[in-house]
């Protein structure tokens, strides 16, 4: 199906883009492609004239964009009534154009790659959304805990900088880990490559050709057989908390990708854990020009029941 003829006017709020990257999240339903194809052309017009995909766009500039077929689609997921119940209980701040949700582990933050319905899509559906809603950064599926969403673009820019600079926005994890810690080891340095195998699944490993990356640790709690850390990335690498404890000897309790141990089997069988246990516990936010602040998510109840289990765990 075609549509007419549209025309764009830039906010304030959106300025700085590139066009072509403006034109894709205003299109929603139009193939990449299409909107890419178009611009190539010269269909696109910015104030009336031409404009290249890389032009950065300013408050006020009218965009006009010609008609584009839509991608045939199935209609978006509808989040569940338990769903929405259990986000609207799950917002941890909301002010100043950033929204902070306390993530519950299996929910993917987005859609794709077979999931029909993530977190932003489920948000977006609520209740007096609103219009603009991103997300700021990642979480795992089977990770809990705090993510930040922008419900402005000048805070999506914001925040994504300050995460880029690794300055002014510190995440804290709590995981539980196989065996005793080492003592001593407050911080892991080891370098990581992403591979994606045969069939699409990606797998990070410690590679003396990989990215840099740090990971601070601390011990909360010693077990028997197993150790509570507190671990916070200042890299943001993916899984970089899970291979970086998997390099030290140490991989998380319930991963099944990185630590698929028989200790992992006890724990489910005799302390109930059923998942990953790591969860996004606290955001410390310190960026110029920003109020401070410090939003924590409490351990949820299945990893806290694990806690309280182990104790008695192998005596």
């Amino acid at each position: 199906m075609s549509q007419q003829v549209q025309f764009f006017t830039v906010s304030a709020d959106e300025e700085g883009q590139r066009l072509d990257n403006y034109l894709v999240t205003r299109l929603k339903g139009v193939p990449k492609s299409a909107v890419y194809r178009v611009i190539r052309k010269g269909e696109v017009r910015v104030n009336k004239g031409r404009a290249k995909p890389e032009r950065r766009l300013q408050a006020g500039d009218q965009v006009r964009v010609p008609p584009l077929r839509l991608a045939e689609s199935a209609p978006p997921a509808v989040p569940g009534q338990s769903l929405v119940h259990h986000l609207q209980r799950a917002v941890l701040h909301d002010a100043e154009g950033l929204l902070i949700v306390n993530k519950p582990a299996g929910l993917a933050v987005h859609g794709g790659s077979g999931v029909n319905l993530g977190l932003i899509e489920a948000l977006r559906q609520m209740p007096g959304a609103g219009g603009f809603l991103e997300l700021v950064h990642r979480l795992d599926r089977e990770t809990s805990g705090c993510v930040m969403i922008a419900r402005k673009r000048s805070v999506l820019k914001l925040f994504q900088e300050a995460l880029r600079q690794r300055e002014g926005v510190q995440k804290t994890y709590l995981a539980l880990v196989q065996g005793r810690w080492p003592d001593g080891v407050s911080e892991v340095t080891a370098p990581l490559k992403r591979y994606v195998q045969n069939n699409g699944e990606r797998i990070v490993r410690v590679h003396q050709e990989g990215k840099e990356s740090l990971t601070r640790f601390t011990v909360q709690e010693r077990y028997k057989r197993a150790t509570l850390v507190a671990a916070s990335p200042v890299t943001g690498r993916t899984h970089q908390i899970r291979v970086h404890a998997l390099h030290k000897g140490c991989p998380l309790a319930g991963d099944e990708k990185y630590g698929d141990t028989p200790l992992n089997a006890s724990l489910r069988d005799e302390c109930g854990l059923r998942r990953l246990f790591l969860h996004a516990a606290e955001l410390q936010i310190d960026i110029p020009g920003w109020v401070p602040l410090k939003v924590q998510a409490p351990l949820p109840d299945d990893l806290q029941q694990v806690l309280l289990n182990l104790p008695a765990f192998g005596v």
